[in-house]
């Protein structure tokens, strides 16, 4: 039993004191959040853009012939949408960073902004999906009874429409967050030094592989576990904002 716990005190000196190996833990969970808060934002944004654009052609030119040049247009997108989505729904996403990293970027080879368009690129195409669900979840008679009180269509998506499609998938939204956190877990693969890569690198260079990747398993629930919690909690006050 001594030995044991000799042997554990040792395997743990070597994880985390031995050359300030927590600090280096700490800069990977540094990278990863950062990876992560900045393809979410892409995502957020890119997947809304498109999602407009889809509902709207859904909405609009479904099964209709185009008579204008706007109509034109509106169908030129959707079918772009529809292709983007399509490709980055059908392949991986580490395949994808790795196109970004060695491909695209293969002159600067810069990781850290390959992931961030890679990680925010795979995450728009979901969240659009998850958006244009939620905004044709929502009974066509709202969009009538907004036109005859006056809205137009952008005045109906904004004040009406959005903010009870924004309830409906706040779950859904949650789900893709927590995703893109592990998600990022590949980002190794273009020599980034996130938690991921850190933890292995610890393993390889201590030969321990209990601590280092025990470690970064809890860090990566913490991180979900807390956004579980914060994802609840806002649907609970949205929840309460309605009675």
């Amino acid at each position: 039993m001594q030995g044991f716990i000799e042997g554990l005190v040792a395997s743990f000196t070597k994880t985390f004191i031995t050359d300030n190996r927590w600090l280096q833990l700490l800069n990977g969970l540094g990278v990863t959040i950062m990876i992560t808060i900045v393809a979410a934002a892409i995502g957020l944004v890119l997947g809304f853009l498109i999602a407009m654009v889809r509902s709207t052609y859904e909405m609009r030119l479904s099964g209709r012939k185009c008579r204008n040049a706007g109509d034109v247009i509106l169908k030129i997108l959707n079918l772009i949408c529809n292709i983007y989505i399509t490709v980055i729904r059908g392949t991986p996403v580490v395949i994808q960073l790795m196109i970004m990293y060695f491909i695209i970027f293969a002159s600067s080879r810069n990781g850290i902004i390959a992931a961030f368009l890679s990680f925010g690129l795979n995450s728009g195409a979901y969240v659009a999906e998850i958006f244009r669900s939620g905004i044709m979840s929502i009974d066509r008679g709202q969009f009538e009874a907004s036109r005859s009180i006056g809205f137009n269509y952008s005045q109906t998506m904004i004040f009406i429409i959005l903010p009870q499609a924004f309830k409906n998938i706040l779950p859904a939204l949650g789900n893709e967050f927590i995703v893109l956190v592990k998600e990022t877990s590949v980002a190794g693969y273009v020599a980034l030094q996130d938690l991921t890569y850190v933890g292995n690198l610890i393993r390889s260079r201590t030969y321990e592989a209990f601590f280092p990747l025990i470690t970064v398993a809890l860090i990566y629930l913490i991180i979900v576990l807390l956004l579980t919690f914060l994802q609840k909690k806002l649907e609970r006050r949205l929840r309460n904002s309605d009675h």
